[in-house]
């Protein structure tokens, strides 16, 4: 039973396949738990035979994990058509909801821009493929994002997760059918335009999300390095604070946002 009374929460992002959560992968999911954290999407990385095996086992073991899986724009220079055919056979075998994350990220460039575009452009169409949608990873590549979008045609939908680009992307990709997703650093001093961004958008077209390892919420940041699913609490508190509704009303739209774009039963 869940301390936080009538809280439900989705962590709609959360890598729980990292080696961060090697000694305490269990305890982790049990704290979230604890705070009304019921439900995590995990991400695999589809270039990773050791991401995919423990995705796929925490899966088998807990009925409330979803898995999505895909080339990150970080590894897209690794980019097969073997990892397109993992993908397309974990779709086969049911394993995941979504291709993802997938994107541009034109910040740190660990992949050269060129594969990127490649890469994001070739998951695109297999998700178009595949009648799947997309966990979309974007840094300061939203003109990039929107055209490749656009000239391939993909009407799939998706999540723009761990928004931190511009209210233009918010809105452009809305219109696709996208959700927003929120992660802690919507609680950082520095992330006013964020905010601005959150408080124009519908509650129906937002989520939130740890993105664990990464990201701690602010309240947290100053005991804790490592992120985990049930430091969501505070980040859904900014954004219900941001919104102007109570915690209990932001966890219900929240959750329902996202068992309703997957069609999904609780």
């Amino acid at each position: 039973m869940s301390e936080t009374k009538n809280i439900n929460l989705v962590d709609s992002h959360a890598h729980l396949d990292m080696p961060e959560f090697n000694g305490d992968r269990e305890q982790v999911l049990f704290r979230a738990g604890k705070k009304g954290v019921n439900w995590i999407l995990c991400p695999a990385d589809a270039c990773s035979k050791e991401s995919l095996e423990k995705s796929l086992q925490f899966q088998k073991e807990h009925q409330n994990i979803y898995l999505a899986a895909g080339i990150h724009p970080h590894q897209a220079s690794q980019l097969n058509p073997k990892h397109l055919l993992t993908i397309r056979q974990l779709h086969e075998n049911k394993r995941i909801l979504a291709i993802g994350e997938i994107g541009l990220d034109l910040h740190y460039n660990f992949s050269p821009p060129e594969k990127q575009v490649e890469a994001f452009r070739n998951q695109l169409e297999l998700a178009s493929e595949l009648k799947l949608p997309v966990i979309l990873h974007s840094r300061l590549a939203e003109e990039k994002i929107i055209e490749a979008i656009r000239d391939t045609n993909f009407t799939r939908r998706g999540i723009l997760h761990c928004f931190t680009e511009s209210w233009n992307l918010a809105r452009t990709m809305i219109d696709y059918g996208f959700l927003v997703s929120f992660s802690g650093i919507l609680t950082y001093s520095r992330a006013e335009d964020i905010r601005e961004t959150a408080l124009k958008l519908p509650l129906k077209n937002i989520l939130v999300e740890t993105d664990s390892p990464y990201l701690t919420p602010f309240p947290e940041k100053r005991s804790y390095k490592r992120n985990e699913p049930a430091f969501i609490l505070s980040t859904a508190t900014k954004l219900a604070e941001i919104k102007k509704v109570s915690l209990g009303e932001l966890a219900e739209a929240t959750t329902a946002n996202f068992f309703n774009f997957f069609g999904l039963k609780k």
